[in-house]
């Protein structure tokens, strides 16, 4: 998997600028926003990066890529109102800029990934970072095994990108299921309930030629990886993108380390068996 020699080349620091071109809400709490660039030129993601984006006095954050370089010279990412900047990105209307820099860190490794069968599980806006790999393997079908998605939120009203649900479900080339935590009495979900742990054990998985890729809250990750052992998954077939309080994105304010890694650096996308020993990783 590609670690820091994708921040060995000089850093430019200065944002570049980006218009957004389309917003769509997606639940109470988070929106999805397309940009693409002013000068015309493609982001360069990889599914799996993140990019830092600034507004002017109001600062900087991370945001996870949520879309694939095969859908075109946009950009979107899934942005939940956590914080000051991401609630000013809430309010930003179509025609709006800000700055952007990266991509930055590590991807999902798609040549690793290629002729094997995929298990991808997500846990609440775990499937925004989750959601680039998956359009890139709806692009690129052919080259991938069979594929399975997982999904959890706590609430039937928490579940986003809920119109591509609908579609991974119907799709004949994609197994997709989805549970919720909790619904409210009087609720019209009619879909499955409890933990997205009890959706692993009834699936018929070849330990020999599934990988696993797992991203959400850091507290569903032991329990998700327990059961993947059960089913004869181990550390070399399992992928994780773990969530960390990144700042600066280039490995110079020391928020996001675990032990020796920087997240933003050697992260955020790791082989389970480089970080299941390290102190704090999962």
């Amino acid at each position: 998997m590609k670690s820091r020699s994708l921040n060995s080349k000089p850093v430019n620091y200065v944002p570049f600028d980006c218009k957004l071109v389309s917003v769509t809400a997606l639940t109470k709490l988070e929106k999805l926003f397309r940009f693409e660039r002013l000068d015309g030129k493609p982001f360069g993601q990889q599914p799996g990066q993140f990019m830092q984006i600034s507004i002017p006095g109001f600062g900087e954050a991370p945001i996870s890529v949520s879309s694939s370089p095969t859908r075109g010279n946009y950009l979107e990412l899934g942005v939940r109102k956590i914080g000051v900047l991401t609630s000013v990105m809430h309010d930003l209307k179509v025609g709006d800029r800000v700055g952007m820099r990266g991509p930055f860190g590590t991807f999902f490794p798609i040549a690793e990934l290629q002729k094997k069968d995929l298990l991808l599980i997500a846990g609440g806006c775990g499937l925004a970072p989750l959601r680039s790999l998956i359009q890139y393997v709806e692009d690129r079908r052919k080259e991938f095994g069979n594929v399975t998605i997982l999904y959890g939120a706590k609430s039937p009203e928490d579940l986003m990108y809920q119109d591509e649900l609908q579609i991974w479900k119907k799709s004949a080339d994609i197994i997709c299921q989805v549970t919720v935590d909790n619904k409210d009495e009087g609720s019209c979900w009619d879909g499955d309930v409890g933990l997205i742990t009890k959706l692993i054990p009834p699936l018929n998985i070849d330990p020999t030629s599934t990988v696993a890729v797992i991203c959400g809250p850091p507290i569903m990750y032991k329990f998700v990886i327990e059961e993947l052992n059960a089913k004869g998954l181990d550390s070399k077939s399992i992928v994780v993108s773990l969530e960390r309080h990144m700042k600066c994105g280039v490995g110079k304010c020391g928020h996001c380390t675990i032990e020796h890694l920087y997240c933003c650096l050697d992260g955020p996308v790791f082989w389970l068996h480089d970080v299941y020993r390290v102190r704090g990783a999962l």
